[in-house]
């Protein structure tokens, strides 16, 4: 079953990257405030970023789901991405949003808009996050969708705290 794209909330769209997304991403990629709690911790090049685009576009072709653009709807800017990658049981939701966009609730919204196809129509299991343990506030937007510390986990190098949330606790909370 395909996914209809773009996923809207009130003030969010989300849809498959393309090509000709990578210069705008990289302005939220090449900062190295975003970055320091994604991934390796560090701003990424403009071939990285590219390289990225291009595995989200082969992750969306393969399983129908990746990480995704995000937009501001009432601007059409890219200002970040949100999604879902595939894992052995289920899959990891993740997002990141440049700077501007930090402390209004929209990783919350990008996160939720994921959490809800996740456990609707691809009917997963459960979600795993990794977050940086230096980042509350992303450990914040995750402990309100629900989502329950499950302990350490190494990742890109570095520990990180990974957080779970399965279908049944989701239908429980949302019912």
């Amino acid at each position: 079953m395909a996914i209809e794209f773009p996923l809207l909330s009130e003030r969010l769209a989300l849809r498959p990257f393309r090509d000709d997304d990578v210069t705008a991403i990289h302005r939220v990629y090449g900062d190295p405030e975003v970055m320091r709690y994604v991934a390796y911790g560090k701003p990424t090049s403009p071939e990285e970023t590219a390289s990225m685009v291009a595995d989200y576009i082969r992750h969306q072709e393969e399983y129908g789901y990746s990480t995704w653009v995000v937009l501001d709807r009432a601007t059409g800017a890219v200002i970040g991405d949100a999604g879902l990658v595939a894992q052995e049981v289920g899959a990891e939701v993740g997002y990141t949003l440049a700077t501007a966009y930090w402390g209004k609730g929209l990783a919350t919204e990008a996160t939720r808009l994921c959490v809800e196809l996740a456990f609707g129509q691809l009917a997963l299991p459960q979600l795993i996050a990794c977050v940086d343990p230096l980042n509350p506030n992303s450990a914040r937007v995750l402990r309100k969708l629900g989502f329950e510390h499950a302990g350490q986990q190494e990742a890109y190098g570095r520990p990180h705290d990974e957080y779970r949330l399965t279908a049944q606790s989701w239908a429980a909370a949302t019912a």
